[in-house]
């Protein structure tokens, strides 16, 4: 009987051969992936990732300091005259608003934790798409102000969705003459809103690239 030689047979069966050939080496696959497209996959998740850490990170912190400065305000500044820091630039005072700014809509209370139930909503729904971690902190300090003053809203007197918001913080007197009195959720949140509003100028999109602007 005539043996096949190893060369003829991979002379008439050069697909079959190769196929056996790479089967044989290694176990290497059969089908090729683009290489590059597997980085910026990885990336992507990466960056994706690193942006929920950071919105979260932002948000708690935010939280925890506005939760325990309302705290120490509530028990200790409530009961004495108001702190005097910065040689009068700022003045930390025990309020209690049942309203926004300036007291305002302090009759329809019920509406502002509505609003920042929306507005946490809506955040959560634009870190989806966020890729950039200066992003993610802008959202994240929102994030935290509005969770800050809605939980007072919840959980303050006199009751669920009608509690008063415990402000502190008073620019150049003792009882908010010039300027509105605020918390640290207030901060936050117009940070957060001011990093946002220069990010946009700046042509720096949610998810990581930015836009060319002409000259």
């Amino acid at each position: 009987m005539r043996q096949r030689h190893p060369g003829r047979a991979a002379g008439r069966f050069p697909v079959r051969y190769a196929l056996r050939h790479l089967q044989a080496v290694g176990g290497a696959a059969l089908t090729t992936q683009d290489p590059t497209q597997d980085r910026t996959t990885e990336a992507a998740t990466g960056s994706r990732t690193r942006a929920w850490t950071v919105f979260g990170l932002v948000a708690i912190a935010v939280v925890a300091i506005d939760l325990a400065v309302k705290q120490w305000t509530t028990s200790t500044i409530a009961h004495r005259e108001p702190l005097k820091l910065l040689d009068g630039l700022i003045y930390v005072i025990y309020t209690r608003n049942s309203g926004a700014a300036f007291s305002m809509f302090r009759d329809q209370t019920w509406i502002f934790p509505l609003i920042a139930i929306g507005v946490i909503c809506w955040l959560f729904w634009m870190i989806k798409g966020t890729l950039s971690a200066a992003w993610a902190v802008a959202l994240g300090l929102i994030l935290g102000g509005a969770a800050g003053n809605l939980g007072d809203r919840l959980f303050r007197a006199p009751g669920p969705f009608r509690g008063h918001v415990v402000d502190m913080f008073s620019f150049l007197d003792d009882h908010a003459g010039h300027f509105p009195v605020f918390n640290i959720a207030d901060s936050a949140l117009t940070v957060g809103v001011a990093l946002a509003i220069l990010l946009e100028f700046m042509g720096r999109r949610r998810d990581g690239t930015r836009v060319k602007r002409n000259a």
